[in-house]
C-alpha cells in the first residue's frame, strides 16, 4: 500500500508541537517548519489566532459573569486573558467582582489601577475605555 507524502514526512521529519532547534541550528516547529528563514503565512498567522480566541473564550465561558456581559465587554476581557491567560484574568479579583455587580467604572477603575494597565500602554487605554462605556473602539 502506498503511503501519503504527509505521512513520509513525518517518518522522515518527526512531528514536535513545540518549537526546536534542528540538527542546522534553525528554530522549527511541526514537520520540519523552519520558523526562521521560513515563518509562517498570514493565513496560517489567523488561523493559530482563531483558534487560540476559541480556546481562551471557551475558557471564559465557564463563568456566568462572563457570560452575563455584552459583546464589547465580552471581547475585552477575551483581550485580556489572550494576554495574561484566564489564570492571569483571574487575578483581578475586584475586576471580576465589579462585573458580577454590572459596575462597570469600577471594573475599568480596577484595571486601571493594576500593574498590567502599566505595562501594556495604549492596549490598556483602549480597553479600559471599551469596558467603560461598552462601546467598541
Amino acid at each position: 500500500m502506498m503511503h501519503s507524502i504527509e505521512d513520509q514526512l513525518i517518518l522522515h521529519e518527526g512531528m514536535r508541537l513545540r518549537p526546536y532547534r534542528c540538527t542546522a541550528g534553525k528554530l522549527t516547529i511541526g514537520v520540519g517548519r523552519n520558523l526562521e528563514d521560513k515563518g509562517i503565512s498570514h493565513h496560517e498567522a489567523m488561523m493559530l489566532l482563531r483558534n487560540d480566541i476559541a480556546e481562551v473564550t471557551s475558557q471564559l465561558e465557564q463563568f456566568d459573569w462572563f457570560r452575563a456581559l455584552g459583546p464589547v465587554r465580552r471581547k475585552v476581557l477575551v483581550d485580556m486573558a489572550f494576554n495574561l491567560g484566564v489564570q492571569g484574568l483571574s487575578k483581578f479579583r475586584k475586576m471580576i467582582e465589579a462585573l458580577k455587580r454590572a459596575d462597570y467604572e469600577a471594573a475599568a477603575d480596577e484595571m486601571v489601577n493594576s500593574r498590567w494597565y502599566r505595562q501594556v500602554g495604549e492596549r490598556g487605554r483602549r480597553l479600559e475605555r471599551m469596558m467603560r462605556t461598552g462601546q467598541d473602539y
